[in-house]
């Protein structure tokens, strides 16, 4: 699984006009996607590290302070652009494979104690966030 996780002061994820995930404090942005062999070992090691990297103010991690996270899954972080122009989006996981890790891995978030705002699988969404620092990290799990 691949994630870029944004500390925020804010931010939402609308469809079609309507709100449908939101945090309102300082929190955490999370895309992310997943590939073909992709499973719970992942989604574990996902969490932990989402939950657990001490990259807010004072070096404290999400969980030592109880960050909010919006969750947005997003198959484009397994773009190939390596040849021509038109990305290739082979190397991402299929709705039906990657949208039972993606609610795994909010679930496994909420267990341990994080609220977890998410947006939709597979819609159009609009996501707007204020990116606080602005700090940005990519984490791809271990194979």
């Amino acid at each position: 699984m691949r994630a870029v996780i944004q500390v925020v002061t804010e931010a939402s994820v609308e469809i079609e006009g309507e709100v449908v995930g939101r945090i309102e404090e300082p929190g955490l942005v999370v895309l992310v996607g997943a590939t073909h062999d992709d499973g719970e070992e992942q989604c574990q090691w996902l969490a932990r590290k989402i939950t657990d990297l001490r990259i807010l103010r004072e070096e404290k991690s999400a969980l030592d302070v109880g960050a909010p996270v919006l969750l947005v899954s997003q198959f484009t972080l397994y773009a190939d652009v390596k040849k021509g122009r038109r990305p290739s989006w082979s190397k991402a996981a299929p709705g039906p494979v990657a949208e039972p890790l993606v609610d795994r891995l909010a679930e496994l978030i909420r267990e341990r104690g994080l609220t977890v705002e998410t947006g939709r699988f597979g819609a159009d969404m609009q996501v707007s966030l204020t990116n606080d620092g602005p700090v940005t990290i990519i984490l791809d799990t271990p194979a």
